[in-house]
């Protein structure tokens, strides 16, 4: 096995482990500080207190439309 293999391998190894590690501990609703507050914004394309991170509310609002329920939209903004 060459060099480019090895590295893409190990790269995809590691990308696995993270993913599954956030996976399995995601917050499945508002935790503290500015969670709650930036998942409400981002369902509803309003502004949070300044500066008000408008690309991560754009992302977020489009995880969010892929919610089946309204009571899963946190977990999906969470993926964010």
């Amino acid at each position: 096995m060459d060099y480019k293999k090895q590295t893409r391998l190990f790269g995809g190894i590691v990308f696995l482990t993270a993913l599954i590690t956030y996976g399995l501990t995601v917050a499945p609703t508002a935790s503290f500080w500015d969670c709650g507050e930036f998942i409400a914004t981002a369902n509803e394309l309003q502004v949070p207190h300044p500066p008000g991170a408008p690309l991560y509310l754009v992302v977020a609002r489009l995880f969010a439309l892929f919610a089946p329920t309204s009571d899963k939209v946190a977990l999906f903004v969470n993926w964010v």
